[in-house]
Formats: structure tokens, C-alpha cells, sequence
């Protein structure tokens, strides 16, 4: 691995690591925000949640076709610099309505930066080295998302929430800077402009999926507001399909999906992402509303998981590159099964966190390493060299939307219990829906054809004749 490749790599993860500490670390340091702003209807300030994650997810895939054809360094350190500029405005921002805005604003360049950084990986290595690496980025995304109820919990302890923001401001220079130095540029020249009325019909699309999932609990899921919006949202994504088939200029190859490992990798992506949203924001729910733990503690209980996956994945990369992805997703999957399942026959009123849940953390922490890194990969490796950018979008933009879709489902599992029983039933169900996750992914994976990559310089599956440029 020469130094310039380490360094991408390096660059890449760290601003990886910022942008999806920003989903998660957030829903700790939301009381502290509702307190700041407590003449804020609770409606109107759940959008410094919400607006973040819908924007992220509706403009990842038209950034992930920019990229391609404008150059990923230049999106990537461009997206970085956004993302970094935003964050500090987040921390001053005087008032619920601009932290709002800038929100959006910080959404935008994360957009940016993350299609373009998997790119400028994939770029730099050889092929040989693509598994590990790309397991790397990954598991900065996957330590980001378990992460973010333990350091937030640090942050808005001692320092107050506004500092959740400002934590992204070394990152963002050090990416910004080092990054302009040592970051090799690559691109497609020949990959089109999407069509504009493409990006916008994907962005509407991802945009109101992702709010009829976020405003569910406050509506029910049969209510006629959140019917209502879902189907406007599938009517756009039908729309949005029909034009992509049209369009010379694409946002979206769709054509991507004949490609098997793209297509099943998606969907396992999406079962996986529910899964692991509703286990990590459950872990710090179940801490703190049945054994009384303070936020600070739970947010420390569930750090074992993360510290696993940062151990771990690494390793789990270097071996993909010798037995392939295939096996080590089927067995990663079936842990996180486990995990859940460890859940359902141990965890109950009486605390002891040794016996009844380490263990499970530990499991669903294997699991994550496994998978979330290993998924990226093989996914990545799937593509055609002037469509990682947009691939690699699309894998991301599926991650964001089960995410959302994972925390709406735990909050209508748990709704209003009346007793304790009822509230331990309502975690019963999400840790079944652990075990659900766990195993849908393995099984999605089977159809998978992974194998090891030679040595050599860096290799990308050939252009199908489906996939040329018209």
C-alpha cells in the first residue's frame, strides 16, 4: 500500500466518519437542543433531525453522477469543505429555524463528499488491495453510526450540544487541506450531465419517501397523511423509473441491476439498515427507559459494539481479499441474528449488563463488521470504472433511507406502552426484528458470485454492453 493510497484512504474515512456521526449523534443531543429553543413547537425543531437525513438521502445519487463526470477529487474536497463550513454555522446558529437551514446546508455537502470518496478509494489501490480498503471506508460509516449515542453522550455531558457540531471542524480542515495535497484526481469525461428534471424527480422521490417514514409516529402508519405521502412518493420513484428508460442522460444507470451482485447487494443493504438502526437506537431506549440508566452511561454500554467493529473490520476486509465477500456476509448476517436473538431470551427488567447484554452486543457488533463494510465492497467491486460515483450513491442512499425507515419502526413498536410489560413486548419486537434483518441478509447474499482478486493495478468488472454511454 504506497503512501499516497494511505493517505486517500485515510482522508476518505475520516470525512466518511463525520458525515454519518452527524445522523445518529444528534438524537442524544436533541433534549439539550429542545431546551436551548424551548419557545420551538416539538414539531417544527424534530426537522434539525429529519432535514438532515432526507436531504442526504435524496441528493446522494444526482452528487454520485456530478462526481463521475465533473472529478471526484474536486466534488469530494468541495462537498468536505461545505460539510465543514455548515457544521460551525450549526454550533452559532441563534435560533431553531437557522439551524434548520444550515442543516441543509451540512446535508448537501455530505451528499457531495460521500459518493466521491468510495470513488477516490477505489481509485488509488490496486486490485488486490480493493477488499481491505474498501472495508476500511465502510467501517467508518458503520463505527459513525454506533458510535454516535456514545460520543454524543460525552459531548453534550460536558460540553453542550453545540460542540456535536463543532467536533467537525478539525476533520473538515485536516480533509480539506491534506486532501488538496495528496488526493489523485479521476473522473469520466464522457459520462453525461443527468438530465435535470431526473435530478429532480429522484431527489423529490428520496425527499418524500424518506418524510412519510420520519412522520409516522406522528401520524400512525395507516393514518391518511402518511398514506397519502408515501404514495406520492412511490408515484414519483415510478415516474422517476420511467424517465431514467427514456432520458439519453441518465441520473441513475438502471441497468446497474442486471448486474447481480449490484442488485442483490442493494437489497441487503436495505434489510441490514433497518436492522441496525432499530438495534442501536433500542440499545439506548431499552438502557435508559427500563434499567434507568442515565444517557451518558447507556451511551458507554453500547460502546463495545463499535469498538469491535473498528477492530475487526480491518481484518475482516484482508480476508475478503482471500476467500471473497460471499461467505464472510453469510456468517456476519447470522451474528447479528444471534444478537438479536441473545436479546429476546435474556434482556428483561433486572439489570446485568455482563450476562444479559454484552453478549448481544458483541454479536450484533461482529455482525456490523461483517457486513456494512463488506457490502460496500463487494458492491463497489461490482461496477464498471465510470460508475462508481453513481453505484456507489445509490448502495449509500439505500443505507440512509432503512435508516430512517428502522428508527420510524422502533418508535411505532415501543408507541405508548401503559405498563412495563407492554414496553418490554415493544423491545421484544425490535429485537425480532434483529433476528429478521439478520437472516434476510444472509439469504440475500446467496445468489452473490464473489471471489479473490488477483494482484495487480486496480481493476473495476468490464462495461457491459447494457451500461455503455449512448
Amino acid at each position: 500500500m504506497d503512501r499516497t493510497a494511505r493517505r486517500t484512504l485515510t482522508i476518505a474515512s475520516l470525512a466518511t466518519l463525520a458525515t454519518f456521526l452527524d445522523t445518529t449523534i444528534l438524537y442524544v443531543a436533541f433534549p439539550d437542543i429542545s431546551a436551548t429553543f424551548a419557545g420551538t413547537e416539538p414539531a417544527e425543531l424534530s426537522w434539525v433531525l429529519n432535514a438532515y437525513t432526507i436531504v442526504f438521502a435524496a441528493l446522494l445519487i444526482p452528487a454520485g453522477k456530478v462526481a463521475d463526470r465533473v472529478g471526484h477529487r474536486r466534488v469530494f474536497l468541495g462537498g468536505s469543505a461545505l460539510f465543514t463550513v455548515a457544521s460551525v454555522a450549526c454550533g452559532l446558529a441563534p435560533t431553531a429555524e437557522a439551524l434548520i437551514a444550515f442543516r441543509v446546508v451540512q446535508a448537501v455537502g455530505a451528499a457531495a463528499l460521500i459518493p466521491s470518496s468510495l470513488a477516490l478509494v477505489m481509485h488509488a489501490f490496486p486490485r488486490d488491495q480493493i477488499p481491505k480498503a474498501v472495508a476500511i471506508w465502510g467501517a467508518a460509516g458503520a463505527v459513525a453510526g454506533a458510535l454516535g449515542p456514545t460520543l454524543g453522550a460525552a459531548i453534550v455531558e460536558g460540553m453542550g450540544w453545540r460542540w456535536a457540531f463543532y467536533l467537525n471542524l478539525p476533520i473538515g480542515v485536516f480533509t480539506v487541506v491534506v486532501g488538496a495535497r495528496t488526493v489523485r484526481e479521476s473522473s469520466d469525461p464522457e459520462t453525461r450531465v443527468p438530465a435535470a428534471i431526473g435530478v429532480v424527480l429522484v431527489a423529490f422521490a428520496a425527499g418524500v419517501l424518506s418524510y412519510g417514514v420520519v412522520e409516522s409516529d406522528r401520524f400512525g402508519w395507516t393514518g391518511a397523511r402518511t398514506l397519502a405521502v408515501l404514495g406520492a412518493g412511490i408515484l414519483l420513484t415510478l415516474a422517476f423509473v420511467v424517465h431514467q428508460r427514456r432520458t439519453a442522460a441518465p441520473v441513475l444507470d438502471l441497468d446497474l441491476f442486471r448486474l447481480p451482485n449490484f442488485r442483490w447487494g442493494n437489497l441487503a443493504m436495505l434489510s441490514f439498515g433497518v436492522a441496525f438502526s432499530a438495534m442501536f437506537f433500542a440499545s439506548i431506549l431499552f438502557l435508559t427507559q427500563v434499567w434507568g440508566w442515565s444517557i451518558l452511561k447507556a451511551g458507554f454500554g453500547v460502546a463495545p459494539g463499535p469498538a469491535l467493529v473498528a477492530l475487526v473490520a480491518p481484518r475482516a476486509g484482508a480476508l475478503a481479499g482471500r476467500i471473497g465477500q460471499r461467505p464472510i456476509l453469510i456468517v456476519g448476517g447470522l451474528l447479528y441474528a444471534a444478537g438479536g436473538l441473545y436479546r429476546v431470551v435474556m434482556l428483561g427488567p433486572d439489570v446485568d449488563y455482563v450476562r444479559d447484554y454484552l453478549p448481544s452486543m458483541l454479536l450484533t457488533g461482529l455482525g456490523v463488521a461483517f457486513c456494512f463494510p463488506q457490502l460496500s465492497s463487494v458492491v463497489a467491486q461490482a461496477l464498471p470504472p465510470n460508475r462508481i460515483g453513481i453505484g456507489g450513491a445509490a448502495l449509500q442512499a439505500g443505507r440512509q433511507l432503512a435508516g430512517t425507515f428502522g428508527v420510524a419502526v422502533t418508535i411505532a413498536f415501543l408507541g405508548a406502552p401503559a405498563s412495563t410489560a407492554d414496553l418490554l413486548a415493544g423491545f421484544d419486537r425490535i429485537w425480532w426484528l434483529i433476528v429478521a434483518g439478520g437472516t434476510v441478509t444472509s439469504l440475500l447474499v446467496l445468489p452473490m458470485r464473489t471471489r479473490v482478486a488477483p494482484a495487480g493495478p486496480p481493476h473495476f468488472a468490464p462495461v457491459p454492453s447494457v451500461l455503455a454511454e449512448p
